[in-house]
């Protein structure tokens, strides 16, 4: 019999046996059941029962009265008596005689009503019920009619203490009227499935809408019609189809709208509800023609369905139908007012494809606001946020959201996203007041670790240490007192206000651009913006320059807002840094090397490969996926994107790329907009180079100042004149500047050398040792590893294998250990000649120097080491334990006195010399 249950009968039958345990009966009879419905508190017969104001305690204290309470608990199974079988048979047949495949809880309570004669039905009558009226209510419940409508004569009695009965106290056209315990919805249906929007513009729950008067005139227009008075209202997300439906609602409730709308009451109608929970074939259909009767009978009700595409298939099961055949008859002959709400896509791809549904609805487009009327609609929703956060939000903090949103955030739309801005800048307000001070939550750590002392102190029986602890803690108690009520009548009683800078570092925190204003320090950074990139960079000033001209333009702001902030050619030989350059600025940004975005174009060299940069067209293989260039932008917009040696990708490409270097802007395959008007273009190119290089390496490169600048001159010209041959002219007039890269000086490549050994040097500090290098060793490395062809690559190789490899090898044979330093010299050339065959590099390691500070920092193990490194170099080994005058036991005394706190400096002994260095020569070991 239970598999025909619904999961809240059964629930109910649970609760039936919980009731008879309670009361401690052996049995479950039709009382418990009846205490199990109104307990179960969600199904139509607890809501029922609840309309006629027949309450849990009030059905227990009968049911005591009548039977009383069991004086032996009950455990185990519990049996139906033989009249709760009954009703519980009934309860089928009810079901079964209307036609039902399942038994809900309201059957349960049919056939407590027609069985008549048990300790339920005695509790009901008792309580005021009258059994045949709640029957009637019950049926009419189930077939969505509602009472007191028609004129009945009954409609406007109710059972005597009742209140207002299922359906009871309607009047005329289906407005509620008032009597018993108060006025109650008539909608019972709508009220499970939807939410009456009218009632919550009455109770003050729905924001105020501004600035959509032209989409209600026009939803007003369409609902006023004789057929066809649908409205669907489209428009992208976030733009405000559900406020305008909500204005409509304000409107009603305020008296703004014609005579055909007076008194309509707007529903809304929740489609995940009406599915949820309908598991057999038939039970969706049933739901939704109760909710269509139900309308029907009222005739004042306007339905907002919203996603209103989610109709097209809802509950469509095998061989059923789906919910938008249901309403299509309705919607045709004007008897169901409905409007509905969805995006232009979901329009387009499910609702265009149905004409006849199509047919029903007249569209309404709700174009996205200006920033001007979303700063009117932010000023009209200011009030509500500023009492939600405790917080005041200033005139100029609604322009910067509006204005920002609208210049950064380019994948969502106005108002919604100026709306979160306000929204989240509120609540980071609140949190940072709302926090306690460091001060305060030092003083609660003090006050925990008293306590924990104290506590200690009580197991140990030490009473008097335990009772000044507890005066300590009462004091730190009133020490806190005093500071959180300095804190909440300074911080706290102040109102919080959200200004320009609180928008702009929520607008960072999303996307990673820094609009906030610029601070003294990044004002300061950004004017020596050419040094810090020096630091990486050798020679180069133009290219330099070029990219720091770019970026301050940008972070000023003065920049073309739609174009991206810098778009560059670095044309030059191999090697001479403009990659480099690109992973420089990329660091100077953010910190970090890997925030540049480095797309290698020779992986891109046929049309093919090309869509794997934007994204494969639908039906392609990884169109799900994204294209490797829009992704990785769209996930980081403020960024530098290098085209590394662009000449090798495919001409296709060059097409794709003039809409990003003249709008900033580029579809990726799956049709959304990526913005890059926040990045650095950087495409690099060896393209006119190789005739250059080719006279370096025959001997022709320039001896002096003007022949080296003669020589760039005509490099420079060669690269102009190959880019104009490989790009199209279009390509190139939209690049802001082609910088030319200079060749690398022998004065540059030891420059270099400073560069690349500090890298050597990072990693040797890693092991507590460090590298120097002679000048003679500097310019030995600049000779062999400079080759004006290649660039700078080959002194990276070269230093890998005269000083690294040869390092790692001394490393572990163990001639150089931590705490060193390796000097690094050559022997066998002058510095000067030109033949280096004979010259070698030689690695003599030396204790690093006594650290600054303080004798006391100094062990009596360190002093001792020391003594032994002094006589070393002097040839002899101590054979007492003294050590120029003074002894090992006067130092382990000076040891001690530093624990305890005392100074010593190093100049107050003979022991050191003038520099607090040892005053024995360090030990030189040679190679």
């Amino acid at each position: 019999m239970f598999e025909r249950f619904t999961d809240r009968a059964r629930r109910v039958i649970v609760l039936a046996q919980e009731e008879a345990r309670m009361l401690n009966h052996n049995y479950i009879g039709t009382e418990h059941i009846l205490l199990g419905l109104i307990h179960e508190g969600e199904g139509v017969a607890a809501k029922a029962l609840e309309s006629m104001g027949i309450s849990l305690d009030a059905v227990r204290q009968e049911v005591e009265e009548i039977i009383g309470h069991g004086t032996q608990p009950t455990t185990g199974h519990i049996p139906f008596t033989p009249r709760a079988k009954k009703v519980l048979e009934l309860s089928l047949r009810e079901g079964l005689q209307m036609g039902h495949k399942y038994i809900g809880t309201e059957f349960l309570l049919l056939g407590l009503i027609r069985e008549g004669e048990g300790v339920a039905a005695q509790v009901l009558v008792k309580l005021g019920a009258d059994l045949p009226r709640v029957r009637q209510q019950v049926i009419q419940l189930l077939s969505g009619y509602e009472g007191g409508q028609g004129g009945s004569p009954e409609a406007g009695q109710s059972a005597p203490g009742a209140g207002d009965a299922v359906g009871a106290g309607a009047a005329p056209g289906g407005r509620p009227t008032s009597g018993g315990v108060g006025e109650r919805s008539t909608s019972l249906v709508l009220d499970q499935f939807g939410r009456n929007l009218t009632q919550a513009a009455k109770d003050g729950k729905l924001d105020p809408v501004v600035g959509r008067d032209k989409e209600i005139e026009r939803i007003m227009q369409v609902l006023s019609r004789r057929t066809k008075n649908n409205p669907v209202l489209i428009g992208e997300p976030g733009v405000g189809k559900t406020a305008v439906v909500e204005g409509l609602a304000l409107d009603i409730v305020n008296g703004k709208v014609p005579e055909t709308l007076k008194d309509k009451q707007v529903y809304s109608l929740d489609l995940g509800s009406l599915v949820a929970g309908s598991r057999y074939r038939g039970d969706f259909e049933e739901r939704l023609k109760k909710v269509l009767k139900e309308i029907n009978q009222r005739g004042d009700i306007i339905l907002f369905i919203d996603e209103i595409h989610t109709l097209v298939g809802a509950g469509a099961a095998e061989g059923a139908i789906d919910a938008a055949s249901l309403l299509k008859p309705k919607l045709a002959r004007g008897e169901l007012q409905t409007i509905g709400a969805t995006t232009l896509d979901e329009y387009r791809k499910h609702i265009e494809k149905d004409a006849a549904l199509e047919r029903r609805f007249q569209p309404v487009q709700v174009p996205e606001p200006s920033v001007e009327l979303t700063i009117e609609i932010l000023k009209g929703l200011r009030d509500r946020y500023e009492a939600h956060h405790r917080v005041s939000i200033t005139d100029g903090a609604l322009a910067a959201a509006a204005q920002l949103a609208d210049r950064y955030i380019n994948d969502r739309f106005l108002p919604d996203k100026a709306v979160d801005l306000i929204d989240e800048a509120g609540a980071r307000m609140r949190i940072k007041r709302m926090t306690a001070p460091e001060s305060l939550r030092e003083v609660d750590e003090r006050i925990a670790d008293v306590r924990r002392e104290k506590e200690a102190a009580i197991d140990a029986q030490d009473f008097e240490k335990a009772a000044g602890l507890r005066d300590k803690e009462r004091k730190l108690g009133e020490e806190r007192a005093e500071k959180e009520k300095q804190w909440r009548s300074g911080d706290l009683e102040e109102i919080a206000e959200v200004g320009e800078e609180q928008i702009a570092e929520v607008l960072a925190n999303w996307t990673g651009i820094p609009v906030f204003k610029l601070t003294e320090a990044e004002s300061s950074r950004l004017l020596n913006m050419e040094e810090e990139l020096h630091k990486r960079i050798i020679g180069q000033n133009d290219a330099v320059k070029a990219v720091a001209r770019a970026i301050r333009r940008t972070r000023a702001g003065l920049k073309d807002p739609k174009r991206p902030s810098g778009s560059f050619i670095f044309a030059g030989p191999s090697g001479v840094g403009k990659t480099e350059l690109s992973k420089a600025l990329a660091g100077f940004l953010f910190g970090d090397d890997d925030a540049l975005i480095q797309i290698d174009m020779g992986e891109f060299h046929d049309r093919f490969t090309a869509s794997r940069l934007f994204g494969a067209p639908p039906g392609y293989v990884g169109y799900e996926e994204g294209g490797q260039l829009t992704e990785k932008v769209r996930r980081k917009p403020f960024s530098v994107v290098l085209f590394d040696e662009i000449e090798k990708a495919h001409k296709e490409i060059y097409n794709t790329l003039l809409q990003v270097l003249e709008d900033g802007r580029l579809t990726d395959g799956q049709g959304r907009v990526v913005d890059f008007k926040n990045t650095v273009l950087i495409f690099t190119s060896n393209l006119g180079t190789s005739d250059i290089s080719k006279a370096v390496g025959l001997g022709f490169s320039g001896s002096t100042a003007t022949d080296t600048e003669a020589q760039y001159d005509r490099m420079k010209n060669k690269v102009n004149d190959e880019l104009k041959k490989h790009f199209r002219p279009e390509f190139l007039n939209r690049i802001d500047e082609i910088v030319v890269f200079h060749q690398l000086t022998k004065d540059q490549i030891i420059q270099m050398v400073d560069l690349l050994i500090g890298r050597v040097s990072k990693a040797l500090a890693d092991k507590d040792m460090s590298i120097e290098l002679s000048d003679k060793a500097k310019a030995l490395l600049a000779t062999r590893g400079f080759d004006p062809v290649l660039g700078a690559r080959p002194l990276r190789r070269t230093i890998q294998r005269e000083i690294e490899d040869q390092m790692s090898e001394k490393i572990l044979f163990g001639e150089i250990g931590a705490g060193e330093i390796v000097s690094v010299d050559v022997e066998g050339w002058d510095g000067e000649s030109k033949d280096t065959d004979k010259a070698k590099f030689t690695f003599t390691p030396r204790p690093k120097p006594l650290p600054e500070g303080k004798f006391s920092e100094i062990s009596v193990e360190a002093a001792e080491a020391i003594k032994d490194v002094d006589s070393a170099a002097d040839g002899d080994v101590p054979e007492t334990d003294s050590l120029d005058g003074i002894d090992i036991d006067q130092l382990e005394k000076l040891d001690a006195d530093a624990e305890q706190g005392t100074d010593i400096d190093r100049g107050s002994n003979d022991f050191y010399g003038t520099d607090g260095q040892s005053g024995g020569a360090a030990p030189q070991r040679e190679q």
